[in-house]
Parts: structure tokens; C-alpha cells; sequence
């Protein structure tokens, strides 16, 4: 389940809050800004409940039960899936369920009301007299008709009784009305349904899928080494037979690609129903590990709402597709379907299989900013990828700052100045069919670990075709030297760049060399890395070269620790700046001869540098 989002409006619920949070792991408490501190602070309390609702998150609120239900109200639409959404009392004296009877909610209704120790206030008709929901089977089961489930349902509560037909452990404490001659039957099976209206059907995800041909919309026969206009080339040996010319590893314009993962779906499709099973009692596609970066595989998978996994086949385990089964699962299963020619062979064990038993995935590589420091100003995305990590990985102070993480999760935290060996620690352990998320503050690709993960890999994915093989992402954050511009206003407004002034990673020559050609092209210029123990004469230097072109009367804002607690911005001249004025968590913005400011109307000024040039 996605951690849910714990929405509180002030310090009175935030006790509440945290034992509630307690409960589940990688939950956080969202405060009102300017009300109480707590893991991410929001400004509006409807817009930030409809994002998170848009966003599938589950909501537990604490507040009345009338301002959730008015904040939402115009979003709901499909009962089938909307997330959880609870109301709690500031003081746990009231736990109430109102959205996402097919999510969970009464679940975790009654999970939250254990915990705080009160009776959940419950008013769905067939969890009051069943005590379950049969609507909602557990993971790894899936219901095939909604609506025709409600109907079942309603006729359960008018009087009728049921049977269950299959293994179904979950409802043996439910207080179902039972009786072996049943009209109505409940029904765990993985073969389609056939629309008959006296059946609850549930189908277990116990059918894996292998496939081992189709990467590109190459038709059987056609050869895949063949040029544009359509002549094959005699030289490469290749045969037309479809196994070898349409095979994933196949090289494929993206649109070729796309009709590939849509064949490799249609295929499967076609076994399922030549052996009459649902779509919906599959649990896994699965695949060789060559073929793990192959994108036609990821959008098969995708169209067909189930895991994509990986196995090795040996020489005891057969003939292709078949082989990767024997392979991969770790239970007893019945050969239903291997086709050598269609690539596609189906597996059907006799429980719901767990997709993690299977082989292994592909590794993820994430690289995230944490913005300046401030869990609201940390974009959705990196967020997203923490929530979903198995591994963290960043210098220490940053790791901490990611939190609140799991207690599944692990960490990984290094010193600051190891980060190529942090790079390559990421791709050991993503290529291992792991989710790893690497840290950085600020911006990933702004003096931080976005450019050594891709060092790391161009080195080393040379040699290495599993650190080929991972997912890599890099997703951007608010940079120190955004956070800081906003602050003071728009001094960035114009052309910028932005130097560090550390020499530890080139020579303070060619520092200096930029720094010239920056302040002779009159360019807002924002210092990282301004000043350290180490080297506390080199601000001074910087500022002497840039007085050579600068007038002492020019803007500088200085941000120190923006986006955290404690922060402080001042607005300065040059000709007023000392290096005693900075310390390593200053960003220093200096600006350009256009870059003017003027009062606030609080206690400050606004800083811009037009965007028009003179």
C-alpha cells in the first residue's frame, strides 16, 4: 500500500498524528504552514487534499469528517478507485472511514481504532454483517466484476446464502451465510468468467507469463536485417523464421517499439484465452535478462497491469519460453501453454503467486534533489522515489534529511567526499534487481551526484552489462541557488551562471579564469562552495576579480541555509561584502550591472535583474 498522508491543521491533532504514524511505515504527517512543524507543510488545505487524493495517496485527515468530505467532494467519481480517505478525531476519540470501501478504508479503519483504542465508526452494510468486505479480497487476488460484486452483495444482504467454490482463507472467519446448495456461489478461480449473475468470481494471480520473442513489429517472415528499401543484407546469415527476426533484442525505432510491447501483449492475451483464463489472473510477465532494458517488454508488462521479472535459463530447464518458467518459479505449477514459433509460454500454479518469488526485477537507479532542505519544497517525484526504495544511498547529513524512511529500507550513508565509490555502490546494488534511490541536496545535476552516477557508468557499464541493464532516472530538484533567488525575488532574472569556488575537483586556475570571463560578460553569478576552513582566502580572490568589472554599488544576496530552519538572507553591496560575512552553507548571488532592488514594504527589499539588457 502507498503510505498515506497524515493531514493535520494544528499542534492539537499532532500527537494523534504521530501514534497513528507509527503504524505505517513511510507515512508523514502533513502541518498546515506556519501552525506547526512536522514532515511536509501545506498552504491550502483543499488544494493539497485533491492533489493528494488525484494521486492515489490515502488520506488520513485529522479534522471533521464535513471538511474532508467538502475538500473532495468534486473529484469523486469511480468508487473502483478511489484511495482510502479516513476522518480522525484531534484527540483519536473518533476514527471514521469515508472513501475507498474497495482500497482498505475499513481496514485501516479498524487498525487506526485499535491503535488509538475506540470502536471505528463503520457503516457499510456488508462489513457490519459479515465483518469483511467480499468486495475487497486480499493481495494477490482480484475481483472480475465490480458491479456485478455489488449486486451479489445486495443479494447476500436481502436473504440469501452463499457457497464457496475454491480456496478463499480469507473468509473463513467471515460471518457469511453459508449453505452447501446455495444459489449463489463465491467463486476463487483463475478461469474467465462467463457474465453469470449468480457468481462472486475472484480470481487469483497465480498464471506467469514467459516470452522470448517479439521486439520488434517485424511480420513472421520478414527479415529484420533488411534496409529501407527493403533489401536484406546476404552477408549476415540471418533466417526469416519470426523467432529470430522479431526478437527482443531486435534494434527498433520507438514506434516499432511501442507496436512490439502491443504484440507481446496481444500474444499473451491469446494464450490466456485459448486456455480460458483471465487477464486478471495473471501475476507476472517474465523474460530473459538480456532483454531486461528492452522497452517493448516494460510497455507489455504496463498494458497488461502486472510485474516484469527476469530469470537465467540453465540447460536442465528446456526449450524456450519454457525454460525461463522452470527457471523462475519456486512452486508447484502446470505447463498450460509453450509455444516455441508465438514466444509465449503460461504457467498455472494452484494458489496466487507472490510476483517477488519470481526471478528478479530490474534494477532502479533514481537520482533525486532534495531541494534546498524544506520537505515542501522537495518535488513529488523525488518523493515518489523514496517511498518506492529498497536502498538509500548519499552523504550522511542529506540521508537524514530524506526522512522519515522505513524501517525496511536500507541506508546507506558516506562520507561527502566518496562519491565515486557511492556511484558505483549504487549500480552494484541496482543491478542486483533492487530499487535504489541516490541523494543529493539541491539539484542532482548542480554540483551533485547526478554527474558522478553517469561518470560511474560510462566507466564502468563498459565492461559490466548488468549496470547497463538498470533503469536510471535523474530527477531534478530546487537548486540552493533557485531556493535563494526566490527568497530575495527574481536577482536570476536574466543570464547567470554558476561556479564553485572549491578547488577540489579542478585547479583554482581555471577558477579564476571563469570568473573572469563571467564578470567581463556581466553575468549574475551565484557561488557554491564559497569559503571552508581549507581555503579561506579564495572568496577574497573571486571578489577582487570581480570588482575589476563590478561597481561597488552592485546587488549581492547572501542565503544561508534557505529552505531550513534557522535560515537568514541578507541583501548587501559589493563593495560592502567581506568573506567574514560567509561560510560554506552561504549561497552568495552576485549580480550583474542591471540587477536592481527596492523596498518590500515589510522590513526588506526586493532584488531583480530585468529581464531586458541595455
Amino acid at each position: 500500500m502507498t503510505p498515506p498522508a497524515i493531514v493535520i491543521l494544528g499542534a492539537g491533532a499532532l500527537a494523534t498524528a504521530r501514534r497513528i504514524q507509527a503504524l505505517y511505515a513511510g507515512s508523514q504527517v502533513h502541518a498546515l504552514q506556519g501552525r506547526v512543524e512536522a514532515d511536509v507543510s501545506y498552504t491550502e488545505l483543499r488544494a493539497h487534499l485533491c492533489d493528494l487524493y488525484a494521486r492515489g495517496t490515502p488520506i488520513i485527515a485529522l479534522c471533521a469528517a464535513g471538511i474532508v468530505i467538502r475538500c473532495v467532494a468534486a473529484l469523486l467519481s469511480n468508487k473502483g478507485v478511489e484511495p482510502p480517505v479516513l476522518a480522525v478525531a484531534e484527540d483519536g476519540s473518533a476514527v471514521v472511514p469515508l472513501l475507498g470501501g474497495l482500497a482498505g478504508v475499513n481496514v485501516m479503519a479498524r487498525e487506526i481504532a485499535a491503535e488509538l483504542a475506540v470502536s471505528p465508526a463503520i457503516t457499510t452494510s456488508g462489513e457490519l454483517r459479515f465483518g469483511t468486505c467480499v468486495l475487497n479480497p486480499p493481495e494477490g487476488y482480484a475481483l472480475a466484476d465490480i458491479a456485478q460484486g455489488k449486486r451479489f452483495v445486495s443479494d447476500l444482504l436481502a436473504g440469501e446464502t452463499t457457497r464457496i467454490e475454491g480456496e478463499a482463507p480469507w473468509l473463513d472467519c467471515a460471518q457469511l451465510p453459508r449453505s452447501e446448495s446455495a444459489r449463489l456461489a463465491i467463486r476463487v478461480t483463475p478461469r474467465a468468467w462467463d457474465g453469470r449473475d449468480d457468481e462472486l468470481v475472484i480470481h487469483p494471480r497465480s498464471v506467469v507469463a514467459a516470452v522470448t520473442v517479439v521486439g520488434t513489429d517485424t511480420a513472421p517472415g520478414a527479415n529484420a536485417d533488411a534496409d529501407a528499401d527493403g533489401n536484406a543484407d546476404a552477408g549476415t546469415g540471418t533466417s526469416a523464421h519470426p523467432a529470430t527476426n522479431a526478437g527482443l533484442g531486435a534494434k527498433s525505432s520507438p514506434d516499432a517499439q511501442t507496436n512490439s510491447g502491443a504484440r507481446i501483449t496481444a500474444l499473451v492475451r491469446e494464450a490466456l484465452d485459448a486456455h480460458g483464463l483471465a487477464a486478471l489472473s495473471l501475476a507476472a510477465l517474465l523474460a530473459s535478462p538480456e532483454h531486461m532494458a528492452n522497452p517493448a517488454l516494460a510497455d507489455a508488462a504496463a498494458s497488461l497491469n502486472v510485474p516484469l521479472r527476469f530469470a537465467q535459463p540453465r540447460p536442465e530447464d528446456g526449450e524456450p519460453p519454457g525454460n525461463l518458467l522452470h527457471a523462475a518459479l519456486r512452486v508447484p505449477y502446470e505447463m498450460l501453454h509453450n509455444n516455441a514459433d508465438a514466444g509465449v509460454a503460461l504457467a498455472l500454479a494452484p494458489l496466487a503467486i507472490d510476483p517477488d518469488t519470481i526471478g528478479r526485477a530490474r534494477g532502479r537507479l533514481t537520482v533525486i534533489g532534495l531541494g534546498p532542505g524544506s520537505a515542501d519544497l522537495m518535488v513529488p517525484a523525488a518523493r515518489t522515489a523514496l517511498n518506492e526504495a529498497t536502498d538509500i544511498l548519499g552523504y550522511e547529513t542529506y540521508v537524514k534529511m530524506a526522512g522519515p524512511l522505513r524501517a525496511d529500507q536500507r541506508v546507506h550513508g558516506t562520507d561527502n567526499r566518496e562519491e565515486m565509490q557511492r556511484a558505483r555502490h549504487a549500480f552494484e546494488l541496482a543491478s542486483t534487481g533492487r530499487s535504489v534511490v541516490m541523494v543529493s541536496s539541491g539539484d542532482p545535476g548542480v554540483f551533485a551526484m547526478a554527474a558522478a552516477v553517469l561518470e560511474a557508468l560510462e566507466e564502468g557499464g563498459s565492461t559490466n552489462a548488468d549496470w547497463r541493464a538498470v533503469q536510471l532516472a535523474i530527477v531534478p530538484g530546487v537548486s540552493a541557488a533557485m531556493a535563494t533567488a526566490a527568497q530575495a525575488g527574481a536577482p536570476l532574472g536574466h543570464d547567470f551562471c554558476m561556479l564553485s569556488l572549491s578547488d577540489n575537483l579542478k585547479p583554482w586556475t581555471i577558477i579564476e579564469t571563469r570568473l573572469r570571463h563571467a564578470a567581463e560578460a556581466d553575468l549574475v553569478m551565484a557561488f557554491y562552495n564559497p569559503i571552508s576552513r581549507a581555503r579561506p582566502w579564495q572568496l577574497d580572490r573571486a571578489l577582487d576579480i570581480v570588482r575589476e568589472y563590478r561597481s561597488t554599488a552592485t546587488k549581492v544576496v547572501l542565503g544561508r541555509d534557505i529552505g531550513r530552519s534557522g535560515s537568514t538572507l541578507r541583501t548587501i553591496t559589493l563593495g560592502e561584502l567581506r568573506s567574514s560575512d560567509v561560510d560554506m552553507r552561504t549561497m552568495v548571488i552576485v549580480g550583474s550591472s542591471t540587477t536592481r532592488a527596492f523596498a518590500n514594504g515589510v522590513d526588506g527589499e526586493w532584488v531583480y535583474t530585468p529581464r531586458w539588457y541595455e
